[in-house]
């Protein structure tokens, strides 16, 4: 399981889209050891290029694909401080890619920046894979985003290699007694002394604070007087940091699949029990509603019972996946969590457990590979090692054993299928190299432009409830919340036209939605 939480505020990666193509058929960044950040970072110029394929850091894949308009994605490396304490220290390269606007020169706005959660996606292969959705706002904004530090081929962080990594996810990462326990933390303390022994110079300088300055080098070297951004899911924390630090410089700023910055880790892993259950109830309800093309169960608590019964007989006993690893009752997990991310994966997710129940788990392990970012050559891009040290880097508790099996009953009242599962990721940073750098995050931003936050009820990794809790911690008169009554992961790419319309009227023309909007 990704270290700390499997399923924390991650978007639908690009891995994860490929994936739905392999289902249906069933330039660089770098660390710059050189020293040279004595100089004025915000003065200089980016070589903009044609885009490399993707670094196997970053999930490998193809190059881009040209624009709709027959223009290209262009790719470039921005020098950063290794250390912002330090601003004239040693630096690193940000890998950074941009489609120029298609419309006239003088209707753009500037650019608008993205960021795709995680922590640890690489928003260099994702804003390509999305890129079709943001067609109309290319209009008017140069569309750009980034490798955060960490991630890909921004000094990206190196933990296991692809061999330890499946021995990694094969591990039992809900253990039923001590010596499944043991093995647990053997694996953990194993990958977090790998991070620390493969990636000790940039692990103390990936934490959240730090990508947020590292959006405001990028919005000087672009050349723009205030930053437009476009936050999904863990990006709407980071886009909340950088509005606390810089609130002068908000420019237009969207926030969709909205993290609640008020609850601590454990706090928002339970919160995520409940919203994983909720979008599983959801499935169940739908299947239920059309049993010829869902012959799962006997009404929506049938079916769930029979997961519940796959799940039990897999900690028993695996059975065959993608050969030559085993499905596990974590991988199948792992599996089932991927697919609620979308509601367009729920075909795959009933295809999944048809093949299960039949011995077969090859479906769910797919799913499973993608959440984990293995693709099908197995090999990993790095999201695992970069989510488990952006994780660590930003919060200061460290949980314990005893703390795991205090909370276990209120996890498993949560969920009984996810329960178990978040409630040992509790563990992940026991070990870690790096301390903690606060209970929650800081996005207070009094004096800062509207921030339009949209919320979707059916959010099973981001529930809905955190919308309003940004809005309200951004302080008075800056966060416009937006409700979205609709399932999975964010609201925007769900294609709901209200939703579109609302966000498009803001960032294209500056018409900020009346608060409470609701959108079904």
């Amino acid at each position: 399981m990704p270290n700390p939480s499997p399923l924390r505020a991650t978007a639908l990666s690009a891995a994860a889209l490929m994936l739905l193509a392999a289902l249906a058929g069933c330039g660089g960044g770098s660390e710059d050891r050189g020293g040279d950040g004595d100089g004025d970072l915000s003065a200089q110029q980016l070589d903009w290029k044609a885009c490399p394929q993707p670094s196997g850091s970053e999930g490998g894949g193809d190059a881009p694909s040209p624009l709709p308009d027959g223009g290209t994605w262009r790719c470039a490396t921005l020098k950063a401080p290794l250390d912002w304490d330090e601003p004239a220290g040693d630096t690193i390269g940000l890998a950074l890619i941009r489609a120029r606007a298609s419309g006239a020169e003088d209707r753009r706005i500037g650019s608008l920046l993205f960021n795709f959660g995680g922590p640890g996606g690489s928003g260099v292969t994702a804003l390509p894979a999305f890129g079709q959705d943001y067609e109309q706002l290319r209009t008017r904004y140069d569309l750009v985003s980034f490798d955060p530090r960490g991630v890909g081929r921004s000094a990206g962080v190196k933990c296991e290699d692809d061999e330890q990594l499946d021995e990694y996810f094969q591990q039992d990462a809900t253990p039923d007694d001590g010596a499944e326990q043991r093995t647990l933390l053997a694996g953990l303390k194993k990958f977090n002394k790998a991070c620390g022994k493969n990636s000790g110079r940039i692990l103390p300088h990936v934490r959240t604070t730090d990508a947020a300055r590292d959006m405001d080098l990028m919005r000087q070297v672009l050349g723009d007087d205030r930053l437009h951004y476009f936050g999904i899911s863990y990006g709407t924390e980071l886009g909340g940091v950088y509005a606390h630090l810089f609130p002068r410089k908000v420019g237009r700023a969207v926030f969709d699949a909205v993290v609640d910055p008020t609850r601590s880790p454990v706090q928002g892993s339970l919160a995520q029990a409940k919203g994983f259950q909720l979008a599983l109830d959801n499935f169940a309800e739908d299947c239920a509603s059309k049993p010829e093309e869902c012959p799962l169960g006997d009404g929506a608590q049938g079916v769930k019972d029979r997961i519940s019964e796959l799940l039990r007989n897999l900690d028993a006993k695996p059975i065959p996946g993608v050969f030559p690893r085993e499905l596990t009752q974590t991988a199948a997990i792992g599996g089932i969590a991927q697919a609620l991310y979308s509601q367009e994966f729920w075909e795959y997710l009933t295809e999944g457990l048809q093949q299960a129940y039949e011995g077969d788990g090859t479906v769910l392990m797919l799913l499973s590979d993608s959440m984990n970012g293995r693709d099908r050559n197995g090999e990993y891009s790095n999201i695992s090692a970069a989510n488990a040290s952006v994780n660590c880097a930003d919060d200061k508790a460290r949980y314990t054993v005893a703390d795991v099996r205090a909370k276990l009953p209120e996890f498993r009242k949560a969920s009984s299928v996810f329960g178990d599962y978040l409630a040992w990721s509790m563990v992940g940073c026991t070990d870690w190299a790096v301390a903690g750098a606060a209970d929650r995050p800081d996005v207070s931003a009094p004096g800062a432009a509207p921030i339009l936050v949209v919320g979707n009820t059916g959010d099973p990794a981001t529930p809905y409830e955190g919308a309003r809790r940004m809005v309200e911690s951004l302080g008075k008169g800056v966060g416009v919340e937006l409700t979205y009554k609709g399932q999975g992961h964010g609201a925007y790419d769900s294609g709901n036209e209200c939703v579109r319309d609302a966000v498009n009227g803001y960032l294209l023309d500056g018409r900020v939605p009346s608060a409470g909007t609701v959108c079904s």
